[in-house]
């Protein structure tokens, strides 16, 4: 749960629509990196209707480097890549030639070069990379389709998620969304963007504000990370792939196991995680004299009526603003993170936040005091995990004698436990409230991949990387120091 303003980003961005809008989308601008031969590629997937979130708004200007196409990344096709198995894939739509891309590209088939490991057991693969951001749209059935087969993924790989955070942070022409499909199924996915700055790389959507990136892939599906790392290679056509604050265990690892290339690996952000327990379970946990404070407080919020609203689909929208308005006057004089006030946040949070309520990814509550909202929380969820991302309490609620951490605490535990979720994450964040449940550090990784070509440039990133994390860790530790040993002064004088 982060209502830290010192983390790197905020913690959800909402949809403007409950429930995506059907609309057709274009002919494929895809990069052909798999199949027998461009010859025998199939006409346009895209021209089927297919469901897809309709952008509320567009903003340029993150995901480094200027807002214009960089010309990178091959050709743009008309066409599927043929499968590995051979042959034509099925007709869905009017082939068309040589229509520019939405990138200014004139489309062209692309050679397709069959790698060794594309098939598995008879089955044919076909691996593509989207560079169409009305085609990444409208994969949303079938990228939901895959998110729910893969255990390790977090509601930050959700459709609705990644597609929001490009609509309001994504730079046209650099959308590179590799897709491995086992005839018409989705099994295998990363969604990248390019970047140029320090030095050109491929880095997955969702930027700063996302606590984990990770790709998508078929539990126990094998060939499938093998085709989804030969996507990978091609997309990035020269450029070091970066993959920041990927969580352990996350399906990004077979990727990396399997890179043949140079790859270096690094920790990324601390997150502080509890077991999913009841409340009395981490009572348990924290010893009598910590324990008797809390059930106390627990006793005072029972006292004071404070009432839960779990805030349905189409209410989101407003409930975001009404969150960020007490996220920003809570932090108010102690510095806020300046993202968490652009309107582009607030737009991304409604609009992805209101499809993750409707498909169970996300809750959002509200807390009233004498039926006025005081507080509000939103929740990210999913089977294993339910994850704080943002919160926001109106300064006057420790007047009412309202304990906003226990209140806090209380729901996420809820979330947990209620539904036999393994993992109550408190996301990125080293806010003291945090440290008095005694959280268990998790450090995410950063890993890096690059073929013969960019291994100097990957060097090179990866040295810079290691300067700064270890300046940062220096300087977390010094803080981390300061924050256990007021928290412990506190605890000795209650």
């Amino acid at each position: 749960m982060s209502t830290d303003p010192t983390r790197t980003g905020p913690s959800a961005e909402p949809h403007a629509s409950t429930e995506p809008h059907v609309r057709p989308v274009p002919q494929h601008a895809a990069d052909a990196t798999d199949g027998p031969s461009a010859a025998a590629a199939s006409p346009a997937t895209g021209g089927a209707l297919r469901s897809g979130a309709k952008a509320a708004s567009t903003v340029n200007g993150t995901g480094g480097g200027a807002p214009k196409a960089d010309g990178t990344g091959g050709g743009v096709s008309t066409a599927d890549a043929t499968s590995a198995a051979g042959g034509p894939s099925p007709a869905k739509g009017p082939a068309r030639s040589g229509s520019p891309s939405p990138a200014g590209e004139p489309s062209r088939t692309v050679p397709a070069v069959p790698g060794p490991r594309a098939r598995s057991g008879g089955d044919g693969l076909t691996v593509s990379v989207c560079r169409d951001p009305a085609e990444f749209a409208g994969l949303a059935q079938e990228w939901t389709r895959l998110y729910q087969r893969c255990a390790a993924a977090t509601p930050f790989q959700s459709h609705a998620w990644l597609s929001s955070w490009w609509e309001s942070y994504g730079v046209p022409g650099r959308l590179r969304v590799v897709l491995v499909r086992r005839g018409d199924r989705l099994v295998g996915a990363a969604a990248l963007t390019r970047v140029n700055r320090p030095l050109p790389a491929l880095v997955p959507l969702g930027g700063a504000i996302t606590d984990y990136t990770d790709v998508l892939l078929a539990d126990g599906d094998r060939a499938a990370v093998a085709a989804l790392v030969r996507g990978i290679r091609r997309a990035a056509r020269g450029a070091v792939v970066d993959l920041r604050e990927v969580r352990a265990g996350a399906a990004a690892e077979q990727v990396y196991a399997d890179w043949p290339g140079a790859k270096r690996r690094l920790s990324g952000s601390v997150c502080l995680e509890l077991p999913g327990l009841p409340m009395d379970g981490l009572i348990a946990r924290l010893g009598s004299s910590r324990g008797q404070r809390i059930r106390a407080a627990l006793r005072k919020l029972d006292r004071a009526g404070v009432e839960e609203r779990d805030v349905p689909a189409h209410d989101v929208p407003s409930a975001v603003a009404t969150l960020l308005r007490l996220h920003l006057l809570q932090w108010r004089g102690r510095g806020v993170n300046p993202e968490h006030e652009r309107p582009r946040f607030a737009e991304h949070l409604a609009r992805a936040g209101a499809r993750m309520v409707a498909d169970g990814d996300a809750a959002l509550t509200e807390f009233r005091l004498g039926g006025e909202v005081v507080a509000a929380n939103l929740t990210v969820l999913s089977p294993r995990l339910a994850g704080g991302y943002l919160f926001g309490a109106h300064p006057d609620l420790r007047a009412a004698k309202v304990d906003v951490t226990t209140l806090l605490m209380r729901h996420g535990v809820r979330q947990a436990a209620d539904a036999d979720r393994e993992v109550l994450s408190l996301l990125r964040g080293a806010e003291p409230h945090k440290f008095h449940w005694r959280p268990e550090h998790r450090a995410n990784q950063r890993l890096m991949l690059s073929g013969p070509a960019a291994a100097p440039a990957l060097l090179a990133r990866y040295g810079l990387a290691r300067a700064r994390a270890l300046a940062a860790r220096s300087s977390r530790l010094r803080r981390l120091r300061g924050v256990l040993s007021r928290t412990s002064r506190a605890s000795a004088g209650a």
